[in-house]
Formats: structure tokens, C-alpha cells, sequence
């Protein structure tokens, strides 16, 4: 089952507006060239699933922007894994799955409520650390595997 790549998404700083990318290097050391999280070692990169935000769109009764999640990327295609440990191959860059990406106070100030409409059910995407880094572009080929060692 292979997916696709439809967004790519930084922020320059804290409470910075998201800035949207046509391409962006990513590294081991320093998530997506540009992003102010990419350092953080668990939290390099955050993908969010158009399914899980249409949901959410759904229940709040408005469209909102994907950006308004302030997440890294946006791939249609491929469910949420809902799990740690899976692997993401976007493009040549591989990323590890390391947690659910908790909703902040600052999703409430995107829309009043989204907070807790990301809460369950990890409809706010997932955290993953860089494993392999390189060029991605929006339109990339995306797979997932789950890895069954851990």
C-alpha cells in the first residue's frame, strides 16, 4: 500500500505562521531545513492523514486549512498507524514513528474547540524521528511498515 505526499509544512519559530513548500530538505540532525522542532530528537517531523483531519473538519462544521495543525506534512493514501515504532519512507527520506503528536493550546486558537477534536483516536497526526534524510517534494510516493521488533 503506497500513499502520497500532498504537503509540506514549516514553522520558522515558535508561534510563527506555518510556511507551505513545494520541496524541502530533511536531515538527521535537523528535521526539515527551516523547521524551528526539528532539532528535537523525537520530534523531528510531524505528519498529519487527511482523513483524520476531514473528520475533524466534519465535526467542527468548517474547512479549515491542514496548516491550520501546524503539522510537517500532510499524506493522503495511508491510514494513521496509531502506533510507535512504524517506519515512513516519503520520497528517499525514512522516518520512525516515536509518539501521537499531542494537540497544544494553540490548535484552540486556530479554531475555538479543535484541541480537544485532535484528542482522540491520535487524529492530530503522529511524531517521527529522521532515520534517513534527503530531498522531498509534494507529489512524493509514501509506504509504511510496521516494525513487529518492537
Amino acid at each position: 500500500m503506497t500513499g502520497k505526499l500532498l504537503g509540506i509544512a514549516t514553522k520558522p519559530a515558535s508561534r510563527a505562521p506555518m510556511v507551505l513548500l513545494e520541496a524541502a530538505e530533511i536531515t538527521i540532525g535537523k528535521g526539515i531545513s527551516g523547521d524551528f522542532r526539528g532539532q528535537m530528537e523525537d520530534r523531528q517531523v510531524t505528519i498529519l492523514f487527511p482523513d483524520d483531519w476531514d473528520r475533524v473538519c466534519k465535526i467542527s462544521g468548517g474547512k479549515l486549512p491542514w496548516e491550520r495543525r501546524r503539522a510537517n506534512l500532510l499524506i493522503e493514501g495511508l491510514p494513521n498507524p496509531k502506533c510507535i515504532g512504524g517506519v515512513f519512507t516519503v520520497g528517499q527520506v525514512v522516518l520512525e514513528v516515536t509518539g501521537e503528536t499531542k494537540p497544544c493550546n494553540r490548535m484552540n486558537q486556530a479554531f475555538p474547540g479543535l484541541k480537544m477534536l485532535l484528542t482522540p483516536d491520535w487524529r492530530g497526526g503522529v511524531t517521527c524521528r529522521v532515520l534517513k534524510g534527503g530531498e522531498i517534494k509534494t507529489g512524493d510516493h509514501v509506504s509504511y511498515a510496521k516494525d513487529d521488533h518492537k
